[in-house]
């Protein structure tokens, strides 16, 4: 006489708490699933190994790593910026970034007894003026006045 599997499967489900399609029974012993009626019986065939519960297959996480990597850094060269310097940094971060890069450098020329007092304050008040274009521009002006 055959065994309705079904229910017994879904009594082992039941009494796991887990689903039906999760519950695996090992061929050889049919005989002992056929006697097990009671949720006790179930137990003893799971501990008995003649019926198991097997693992969720989920997302790998190698593959989930490696789609973060894919999507990480795309679109940030060149080609894909739209719209001029200006409009991704504004006016005034362009310029705070030049002045303090600018007094930063003067300041360890100053420090390191290449420029003088003088010279240093001159040069910091024409940074501030807008006079010196870049931080070339700057070296190039601490050359000439040491050649004076």
């Amino acid at each position: 006489m055959p065994i309705n599997l079904r229910d017994k499967r879904e009594l082992a489900a039941r009494t796991l708490g887990v689903g039906v399609n999760r519950i695996k029974i090992e061929p050889e012993f049919m005989d002992d699933l056929q006697d097990a009626i009671t949720r006790n019986d179930i137990r003893s065939l799971v501990t008995a190994r003649s019926l198991y519960v097997t693992q969720i297959k989920g997302t790998s996480r190698g593959r989930a790593r490696a789609k973060h990597l894919r999507t990480k850094k795309r679109g940030k060269g060149p080609g894909s910026k739209k719209g001029r310097k200006k409009a991704r940094a504004g006016k005034k971060e362009l310029w705070i970034r030049k002045v303090r890069g600018m007094r930063r450098h003067i300041k360890i020329l100053k420090s390191r007894g290449d420029v003088s007092n003088k010279v240093y304050w001159s040069l910091y008040k024409k940074i501030r003026g807008g006079t010196i274009r870049s931080l070339a521009h700057l070296r190039e002006l601490v050359k000439e006045a040491k050649a004076n």
